[in-house]
């Protein structure tokens, strides 16, 4: 069986085809039946992957040809979920990479594949989208072969396969102007370079859980990886936890994959991936074992969070009227059920039993957690991110990741005045097509806080932006916050047009005609710097005398749409964001104007 198995990982940048790849290797596979209709990027099966178009979790399903049968594990391009992809290079014995055959390696593609290389897994190279009308296929092959050599790959490694696709139409070929008229080349690319796992069967039994899922019927599943011997339906087996210590148990139901579905099965082989019910309180990284012959198998490792924010109950004068869950306790237990299946969030206690520290790889992850507990009812007071610090040999470390932007030449000024104030240093710079430019800057991570929003609104939403973790280094000097002060309610009430009308001419606005505010909520942002307290639920005054503007049009300019991500990074050390299932509000930590204004003074604490 191990000799026609192939455990491969599908490793990318956001957005370069990895998903609608799997689809149509399903569809050759014969995983669908004639005319069955399918909805598109089957994989991202979670909501918020389909609305943001990304894959956020590891998701594995098999495929088949002639006689080998292929476990694929579909991962995130992004590298704030980091982990998910390192866990999935735990799981096979090689790597699909995809590249845009238009854009080319991106700072995901250096995450992903450095990972790759660091486990010495061999690696076929995709180059995807060859039918762009701006593919530049070959441009792109000279550049993924600087990048292997670049990462430290070796002989065997740089010696790596190239296949041409188009995975939207589900056509692979050895060039980019022969492709033929299924993806069988790269069928036989897998079957040819990727090796069969190294499967001992003889030997006690050996298996490591490399991920977790539930079942409405089952509970808790964990999905591992069997090295050695063989799990038997019903077998008595040891179960050796994180902190080395160990349990016997005996093994529930077991699962493969057959394409899309998860069949049961008596026994799984060594080589193959299972899926085992029945483990209470299971993590990620632990061994299942051979009673008579325990022996744990060495610890998934997983690179360490790079930025934190706190989480805690929501605590503004709307609390209660929007969301269900609502208490220190609940929000515990569902920080305490993430880090369970996901290994690269840590969760730390704070002095205040009510909120909590968060760490993760990146803003995007730490949002993410912060979507999903708003749409299971949950209300939320979210601080502003802040980057982690280590000491290194007595020096104070910060993480610094490496930063992409691609910009139209006319807005390359802009772009290098907003990445020099936040202590970025240019890496690299060259001139692209159709008069864009891409520049790379090694910025620390909190620079990237908040210039997102600040580079899309200087280059009139035109940059493409994309950064992944580099490396810790000595920390920089102080990266002053933006220079616009915001616009605070200085009363709670009900937002009216007279008094929105007048107040747009101070700044841009979050909140429209009949909108709940109260005192320390912050409506908008101020042209100038500094705060200012202003009165948005003030109406007109009516008299008798009737006026000559009366039939004149009331235009209000349309407020800006908060989202999670626009508010995490708009917010300043004295804000924080309000998430309830609805709604998304910026507020001042200290919501009383003059307890507010008593923190200001020289000398007194916040």
């Amino acid at each position: 069986m191990p000799n026609e198995l192939r455990n491969v990982a599908i490793i990318a940048h956001v957005d370069h085809g990895k998903t609608t790849l799997v689809d149509k290797l399903l569809r050759q596979s014969g995983a669908f039946r004639e005319n069955q209709a399918i909805e598109d990027r089957i994989m991202d099966s979670m909501d918020l992957e389909r609305e943001k178009g990304i894959t956020i979790l590891a998701k594995n399903t098999s495929v088949y040809f002639e006689d080998y049968k292929i476990n694929l594990v579909d991962t995130p391009g992004h590298a704030d979920f980091g982990g998910e992809v390192e866990r999935a290079l735990f799981m096979v014995d090689g790597a699909l990479m995809l590249v845009d055959a238009a854009e080319g390696p991106l700072p995901q593609t250096r995450f992903v594949l450095r990972k790759a290389l660091e486990r010495k897994l061999p690696v076929i190279v995709v180059i995807n989208k060859v039918d762009r009308p701006d593919a530049r296929p070959g441009e792109v092959l000279d550049e993924i072969l600087g990048l292997f050599i670049e990462l430290g790959a070796d002989e065997e490694q740089i010696e790596f396969p190239v296949i041409y696709a188009s995975a939207k139409q589900g056509v692979a070929g050895l060039a980019a102007d022969q492709l033929e008229t299924d993806l069988t080349p790269l069928f036989r690319a897998i079957i040819e370079t990727i090796p069969a796992p190294l499967a001992i069967l003889d030997a006690p039994l050996q298996a490591q859980v490399t991920n977790l899922d539930a079942s409405p019927y089952l509970g808790r599943l964990a999905i591992c990886r069997v090295f050695a011997g063989s799990l038997k339906r019903g077998a008595s087996v040891t179960r050796i936890h994180i902190d080395g210590t160990q349990t016997r148990i005996r093994l529930g139901e077991l699962f493969i994959t057959h394409y899309l579905e998860r069949v049961a099965v008596d026994e799984v082989a060594a080589g193959e991936l299972a899926i085992v019910a029945g483990l209470e309180d299971v993590n990620i990284g632990e061994t299942i074992a051979d009673s008579e012959a325990p022996t744990a198998l060495p610890p998934l490792t997983i690179e360490e969070p790079a930025i934190s924010m706190t989480i805690g109950v929501n605590t503004s004068p709307l609390a209660g009227k929007e969301g269900k869950k609502l208490t220190a306790r609940l929000i515990s237990s569902r920080l305490a059920q993430e880090t369970i299946g996901n290994v690269a969030i840590k969760v730390v206690p704070t002095e205040r039993n009510d909120t909590f520290e968060v760490q993760g790889r990146g803003e995007l992850a730490l949002a993410v957690l912060i979507e999903l507990m708003r749409r299971e009812g949950f209300e939320l007071t979210v601080s502003k991110p802040k980057a982690l610090t280590m000491v290194v040999d007595g020096q104070v470390q910060e993480p610094f990741e490496l930063l992409e932007v691609d910009v139209p030449d006319e807005y390359f000024g802009s772009l290098t005045q907003i990445v020099s104030m936040r202590r970025a240093t240019l890496d690299s710079m060259h001139q692209m097509a159709s008069g864009w430019m891409r520049a790379s800057y090694l910025i620390p991570s909190r620079g990237l806080l908040g210039i997102r929003s600040e580079l899309l609104s200087a280059t009139r939403g035109s940059a493409i932006i994309h950064h992944t973790f580099e490396k810790w280094g000595p920390v920089v000097g102080e990266i002053k916050p933006r220079s616009q002060g915001s616009l605070v309610s200085d009363r709670t009430g009900v937002a009216m047009t007279y008094a929105l009308l007048n107040l747009q001419e101070r700044g841009e606005l979050f909140v429209s005609p009949q909108d709940q505010v109260y005192e320390g909520m912050v409506i908008g942002i101020n042209a100038r710097p500094g705060d200012m307290d202003v009165n948005p639920t003030k109406e007109k005054k009516l008299t008798n005398v009737r006026s000559s503007t009366a039939d004149e049009l009331v235009r209000l300019v349309p407020p800006i749409p908060l989202t999670l991500e626009s508010a995490l990074e708009l917010i300043t050390d004295d804000e924080c964001v309000e998430v309830t299932p609805t709604q998304v509000r910026v507020r001042k930590v200290i919501l009383d104007g003059a307890a507010r204004a008593k923190a200001r003074r020289p000398g007194q604490s916040t």
